[in-house]
């Protein structure tokens, strides 16, 4: 039997599973992998329980459970003033990662050059290459991780065939501003370039930072494929559960991969969902919510000659050693889960481009008490 030809011959084992493992190993607290330590609501527990006993355990429609998607229409209209259409709009996913993946087969072709910010979520150009595309990567730049958008109108040519846009941005916490937004507009305006807008930390805004979704803009949206993550706004990231918003026509393409792929998603939890969301503050109250605890972990770290780097979104803090360690980030980020009892994740790692900044990632979306004792572990490992 001949052997398989790697579709991915360059990717490996994620920098995510191996610094988990060595989380485990070494019983350091992980603030690597971006999920909760602290519960759910136990009102969205109870109506998926309940969803299971009143019978809601067989497929749901292909796109989603309906009323699940009419809800989000109603959000979105609350939200953006965006009117999106349940039925042609809007399919739900299994998870935010996955829209993103059905969303670049939607439209990518053999050739065709996809522009990618770096540092940038895993996903991305594993995605792109696996449907024959060409990552064109742009570095973000340091330490603002902002876009430089000059650069960016010099990379588009005729083989451009998509922008990935992701705020609040994964790992960095940066936003897109009005200004760039407008400069994305000009870039494709008259152009055939679709957009790929990872809007999964949408509600996970601080300090009264405003969400530039495509949703708010119709000459962006018209050419978008919009995803959004459950799992990240309601504390469940083990459920899954995501959700792609697109023009009909675009939608109507995506739903052609979707079907031959999942087909549909979990029934009992969009049955909960849809019920869950009559109630819009959970998800308006997020951002408050995680900026005291992006605050608490900077208070907790002051001690520790580590320097924050401004984040105004997402469930993460970039920080700088540089003035604690010359180690490149992956030696240092595996030091500290071996030896401080702290698991983190190198920035480096979110860059095909080799890059050292010396900068890692902490995931502040925890209890206080797992974020104090993390920096309590780090003053204690620095001062020894």
């Amino acid at each position: 039997m001949n052997p398989i030809q790697s579709k991915l011959p360059a990717v490996g084992t994620t920098i995510f599973t191996v610094m988990s493992a060595l989380a485990q190993t070494h019983q350091a607290i992980n603030l690597g992998q971006g999920f909760p330590d602290f519960p759910m609501d136990s009102t969205l527990i109870d109506l998926v329980d309940r969803a299971m006993k009143e019978g809601h355990n067989q497929y749901v429609h292909m796109a989603g459970l309906p009323l699940l998607r009419e809800r989000i229409a109603e959000k979105v209209q609350t939200a953006y003033a965006a009117n999106v259409h349940p039925d042609t709009d809007i399919t739900i996913t299994p998870g935010g990662t996955y829209a993103i993946y059905t969303a670049l087969t939607t439209i990518v072709q053999p050739g065709d050059e996809v522009i990618v910010f770096e540092p940038a979520y895993d996903s991305y150009i594993p995605n792109i290459e696996l449907n024959g595309g060409i990552p064109i990567r742009i570095p973000l730049q340091f330490p603002t991780y902002s876009i430089d958008w000059n650069l960016v109108q010099s990379k588009v040519n005729s083989k451009t065939r998509a922008i990935i846009i992701n705020s609040p941005h994964n790992p960095s916490g940066s936003v897109l501003s009005e200004a760039d937004i407008a400069s994305l507009r000009s870039i494709v305006a008259n152009t055939n370039i679709f957009i790929i807008s990872d809007e999964v930390y949408e509600h996970l805004l601080f300090e009264n930072k405003v969400h530039q979704s495509m949703l708010r803009y119709p000459d962006l949206f018209e050419r978008s494929f919009v995803c959004f993550s459950f799992g990240k706004v309601y504390h469940c990231t083990g459920w899954k559960m995501g959700y792609c918003i697109a023009p009909s026509l675009l939608m109507k393409e995506f739903r052609k991969v979707h079907q031959f792929n999942c087909f549909t998603c979990h029934g009992p939890v969009q049955h909960a969902l849809a019920a869950y969301m009559e109630d819009s503050s959970p998800a308006l109250q997020l951002g408050a919510f995680l900026q005291k605890k992006r605050d608490y972990l900077q208070q907790q770290m002051q001690s520790t000659g580590f320097t924050p780097i401004p984040s105004y979104g997402s469930y993460f803090q970039l920080y700088s050693y540089a003035g604690i360690s010359e180690e490149n980030e992956y030696d240092f980020a595996k030091r500290l889960t071996q030896e401080a009892g702290v698991a983190t994740i190198p920035a480096s790692a979110f860059y095909q481009t080799p890059t050292d900044n010396k900068v890692l990632r902490f995931c502040f979306a925890k209890k206080e008490s797992t974020l104090e004792a993390a920096a309590h572990r780090l003053i204690n490992f620095l001062q020894a």
